[in-house]
């Protein structure tokens, strides 16, 4: 009688201890490149962020044997809590405050990663563009859930659409020099944006 085929046999507890200490590994040397980078820029020596994430050489390069692999990780981290804020802040009332809380945050986040986002080399096989296409629609995302929220419940004009909102984040990220005038300028955002507000000549 033919023997009947076996299926795969269970991981044993060795494996599944290593697969979980190659995580935890993981999410260190990323915790650790995010505080380095922070603190001495995205040059900053790579066995810096071994040694604060406890971890050797050999280990850091096995998880990221490129700077640019590490950056990459750092980054989709950032992106990734950024977007997680807004699904928290999708359950914050008024939702009109809790969408330019998120303003705030994305504002915050261009502002402090840009040279963290621009330090990503390019390739031949086009991963920055998928990466950084993705990043977008993510943010997007996050962003269209807050404003179709606050527009259901009348605090933000009806005409507005998520692309011009990040567009408007986006410019004073990038072009203001201190917290207050930031703060000044969102303010000026949501105040042309409310529902009380007439749009201007040329919009309507």
């Amino acid at each position: 009688m033919a023997s009947q085929s076996a299926g795969p046999a269970p991981r044993s507890e060795p494996q599944r201890r290593r697969r979980a200490d190659a995580q935890r590994n993981y999410d260190q040397l990323v915790a650790a490149a995010k505080d380095v980078f922070h603190d001495h820029g995205v040059d900053a020596p790579l066995d810096d962020i071994a040694r604060r994430a406890g971890v050797g050489n050999a280990t850091m390069y096995r998880h990221f044997p490129t700077r640019r692999e590490l950056i990459i990780a750092v980054y989709s981290e950032e992106v990734a809590e950024l977007c997680a804020r807004s699904r928290s802040l999708l359950a914050e009332d008024p939702p009109g405050d809790a969408l330019f809380a998120w303003l705030r945050d994305f504002i915050a986040h261009v502002a402090a990663k840009r040279e963290l986002a621009l330090s990503i080399t390019d390739d031949r096989t086009g991963q920055r563009s998928a990466l950084f296409d993705r990043w977008h629609q993510s943010m997007h995302t996050a962003a269209s859930a807050l404003l179709t929220r606050a527009q259901s419940a009348g605090a933000v004009r009806a005409d507005l659409n998520a692309s011009e909102l990040l567009a408007l984040a986006n410019g004073i990220a990038l072009t203001t020099t201190d917290a207050t005038q930031a703060e000044r300028l969102i303010v000026l955002v949501r105040q042309g944006t409310d529902t009380r507000s007439t749009p201007a000549d040329g919009l309507r």
